[in-house]
C-alpha cells in the first residue's frame, strides 16, 4: 500500500472510532407530569412546580423534559394517561391531584411518584406512614380533612340564621368526596343545620345543582375541593352570585372573580414542594426515604364588593381572621 493510502485509511478508522476523552452529553432525565385538570385553571400553580423543580437545580428544557399529560377533568382517562407514561420509561411521575395519584400508583410499582394530594395518603392507600413511606410513592397532602367543616362553621357565622346549607362534591372522585360529605354532616348535625349533598362532574351539572339548592330553599352552599371544580371556580362563583348565594370555596381564585369566600391551603406552596422532592429524586434520592410532607398554610379571603351585593354585613370577627380582604 502507498504511504499516502495508508496514511488516508488510518485518518478515515480514527474519526469513526468513539472519542474516549471527550465526555459524551447525558441525556436528560424525563418527568411525567400527571394531572386531572387542565393546564389553563393551573398555570400559576404549575409554574411553582417547575420553581420547585430549579431549587434543586433542574430546568425544563435545559437539564430536564417535562411530559405533560392532562385529564381535562375527565378521571377516566388518567389509567391510560399513567400507563402512556410508563411505557416511554419516563424518570419520575409528578402524581397531581388526587385522582391522578391513585391511577399512577396503580400503572407502576417501580417508576418513583411524586403525589400531590387534597385526602389522607394512608387512608387512599398510597403510603403505609407519613414518616416513612417504604414504597415508590411520596409527596405533599394539603389534608383537606377538617376544611368542609370549617368552610360550614364560617357560613355559619356569617349567616347565623341560616339552617339548610349545601355541599358540592364531585362524585367521580369518591377517595375525597366520601369524606367531605362524611365529616360536612357530622359538622351540620353539630351546629344544628340541615345539610343537602348535591353532586356535579361536568359544566352540564351546574345548572341542575343550582336550581335544585333553589328549590331546597338553601340558605349557603360549601363547594368541596376538588381539581374539577377548581378549573371552574370563577364559573362557579359567577353563577352563585347570579342566584344570590352565599358560597365557600377552597380556592383565592373563587373570590378574586364573584366568590364570596375562600377558606383553603396554599395551593402554589403544595406544587411548589412537589417539584423539590420531584429534583431530589431526579438527584438519586429514593421516595422510600423521604417523609411525606404537609401543606400547612390556610387563608381565609373575603370578598366586601360580593358581600355588598349579596346585602350582607361581614361580622368583625371574620375581618379579623381574614388573610385578604378583597374591596
Amino acid at each position: 500500500m502507498r504511504r499516502r493510502d495508508f496514511i488516508a485509511v488510518i485518518g478515515g478508522a480514527a474519526l469513526a472510532m468513539p472519542r474516549r476523552g471527550r465526555a459524551q452529553p447525558a441525556a436528560m432525565p424525563v418527568v411525567g407530569f400527571l394531572h386531572s385538570g387542565s393546564p389553563a385553571p393551573y398555570a400559576l400553580p404549575l409554574r411553582a412546580f417547575q420553581r420547585g423543580l430549579g431549587e434543586i437545580g433542574y430546568v425544563e428544557g435545559q437539564s430536564a423534559a417535562i411530559e405533560y399529560r392532562w385529564a381535562e377533568s375527565q378521571n377516566d382517562r388518567l389509567p391510560a394517561l399513567a400507563a402512556d407514561l410508563v411505557q416511554r420509561q419516563v424518570t419520575v411521575i409528578a402524581a397531581i391531584t388526587t385522582p391522578a395519584a391513585l391511577a399512577a400508583k396503580a400503572a407502576t410499582s417501580t417508576i418513583p411518584i411524586v403525589f400531590e394530594t387534597a385526602a389522607d395518603p394512608i387512608r387512599l392507600g398510597l403510603v403505609s406512614s407519613l414518616g416513612r413511606p417504604a414504597s415508590n410513592l411520596t409527596g405533599v397532602t394539603q389534608l383537606t380533612s377538617g376544611l368542609a367543616p370549617k368552610a360550614l362553621e364560617i357560613l355559619h357565622e356569617l349567616l347565623p340564621a341560616a339552617r339548610i346549607m349545601g355541599l358540592l362534591v364531585n362524585p367521580t372522585n369518591p377517595a375525597v368526596a366520601e369524606v367531605q360529605s362524611s365529616e360536612a354532616r357530622a359538622a351540620a348535625r353539630a351546629l344544628g343545620l340541615d345539610l343537602h349533598v348535591l353532586n356535579a362532574s361536568s359544566e352540564r351539572d351546574f345548572d341542575g345543582v343550582f336550581a335544585a339548592l333553589g328549590q331546597l330553599k338553601t340558605n349557603g352552599l360549601v363547594i368541596g375541593a376538588d381539581s374539577f371544580f377548581t378549573s371552574r371556580c370563577q364559573q362557579l362563583g359567577a353563577l352563585a352570585a347570579r342566584h344570590a348565594l352565599p358560597a365557600i370555596y377552597t380556592r383565592r381564585e373563587f373570590v378574586a372573580g364573584a366568590g364570596l369566600l375562600s377558606y383553603g391551603n396554599d395551593l402554589a406552596d403544595s406544587y411548589r414542594l412537589s417539584g423539590i422532592y420531584t429534583g431530589r429524586i431526579l438527584k438519586g434520592e429514593k421516595p422510600a426515604d423521604l417523609p411525606v410532607q404537609q401543606a400547612t398554610k390556610v387563608e381565609l379571603v373575603i370578598n366586601l364588593k360580593s358581600a355588598n351585593a349579596l346585602g350582607i354585613t361581614i361580622p368583625p370577627t371574620l375581618l379579623a381572621r381574614a388573610d385578604e380582604i378583597i374591596e
